[in-house]
């Protein structure tokens, strides 16, 4: 567990391991997410990255993927 002062701004430092942990880099963006009477921080980047996997889960399968030649070969084609 960590903790964090808060200025007279509304500014605090996110510990170094939390930075660490979420990937955080100087001009990163986070997001903030209640839930309930709790306050999760992402990095916001995580989130995208994950809102695309999510929209493209089961498309292999739906298109017949099931190996790494499969979408190699899928590649090809399309370029044709």
């Amino acid at each position: 567990m960590e903790s964090a002062k808060v200025t007279t701004k509304g500014q605090v430092t996110i510990p170094k391991s939390i930075r660490e942990l979420l990937d955080l880099k100087e001009g990163s963006k986070i997001l903030f997410i209640q839930k309930g009477n709790d306050v999760i921080i992402k990095n916001s980047a995580m989130i995208a990255l994950e809102n695309i996997q999510n929209e493209f889960d089961g498309e292999a399968e739906r298109l017949g993927l099931e190996t790494e030649d499969d979408v190699v070969e899928m590649i090809k084609e399309y370029r044709k």
